[in-house]
C-alpha cells in the first residue's frame, strides 16, 4: 500500500536523520509521541488538563523543544514531538521506533487513548532496548498500555500523568548527566519547601485563617 505523501515524507525524513552523524548534544534527548493531536492536552497540558510532559520538561527542567533535527536549540537538553498513530499510520510508527536510537534519542514517551491504546507498547517492542514510557491518556487505556508480556518491558504511568512520565525520562537521563540530576533535585526541593510552607501556615493561621489566605472566595 502506498503511503500518503504527508506520511511518506515523515518516514523518509526519520530514516534520513538516522543516517546523519550528529553529536549527542545536537540531537533530541527525549521523543514525545501521541496517537492523535487530541491527546496533546494530556501530553502537553492545557485545555483544563493537569500540567503535562511539556510543562515538566520545558518549564520545570529547562529542556527546549527541538523542531529542526539539523538545527538544535542552544539548550543542552531537548525533546521533540510527533503525532504517530499505531492504527492509522503503522508504517510511520515503525519508522519512528526503528530509528529512534540512531537519531540520538535516549528515551521515548508515548501516549495513546481509547481501549486499544497500542502505540506505547508497539513502540516499546520495536525500539527495544531503548526505554519507552507509556502514558494512558484515559483510564480505559491503562490495561492496553501496561499489558506487555514477559520479556517485552515497558514503563508506564497512571492515566493522564504525562508530567510524571517526563520526570521519569529525566531521571533516566540524569544517570549520565549530573547537571540534570541537580535540576531534578532542585525541583524536588521546591516541592518539599511548598509543603512545609503550607503546613506551617495551616497550623499557625488555623483552618479558617488558612482558607481565607489561600482559597479563592466564592
Amino acid at each position: 500500500m502506498t503511503e500518503p505523501e504527508s506520511v511518506q515524507s515523515l518516514i523518509d525524513q526519520l530514516r534520513e536523520e538516522a543516517e546523519m552523524d550528529r553529536p549527542d548534544e545536537a540531537t533530541p534527548d527525549v521523543g514525545i509521541i501521541m496517537g492523535s493531536d487530541s491527546d496533546l492536552a494530556t501530553m502537553a497540558g492545557g485545555k483544563g488538563k493537569r500540567p503535562g510532559a511539556y510543562a515538566a520538561l520545558a518549564e520545570e527542567l529547562g529542556f527546549a523543544e527541538q523542531t529542526d533535527f539539523t538545527d538544535a536549540p542552544e539548550a543542552r537538553f531537548t525533546f521533540e514531538s510527533f503525532v504517530v498513530s499505531a492504527h492509522r499510520t503503522p508504517e510511520l510508527m515503525y519508522a519512528y521506533a526503528e530509528t529512534a536510537e540512531a537519531r540520538g534519542l535516549d528515551v521515548v514517551i508515548a501516549g495513546a487513548g481509547g481501549k486499544s491504546a497500542d502505540l506505547p507498547n508497539m513502540t516499546a517492542s520495536i525500539a527495544y532496548p531503548l526505554p519507552v514510557i507509556g502514558v494512558p491518556v484515559q483510564e480505559k487505556s491503562v490495561d492496553s498500555v501496561i499489558g506487555m508480556p514477559q520479556g517485552a518491558p515497558i514503563t508506564a504511568v497512571d492515566a493522564g500523568k504525562s508530567f510524571n512520565a517526563a520526570l521519569t525520562a529525566a531521571q533516566i537521563l540524569s544517570r549520565k548527566h549530573p547537571e540534570l540530576r541537580e535540576r531534578l533535585q532542585a525541583y524536588h526541593d521546591e516541592l518539599q519547601d511548598e509543603v512545609g510552607t503550607v503546613s506551617r501556615d495551616l497550623h499557625e493561621l488555623g483552618t479558617p485563617g488558612f482558607k481565607a489566605e489561600y482559597w479563592d472566595e466564592e
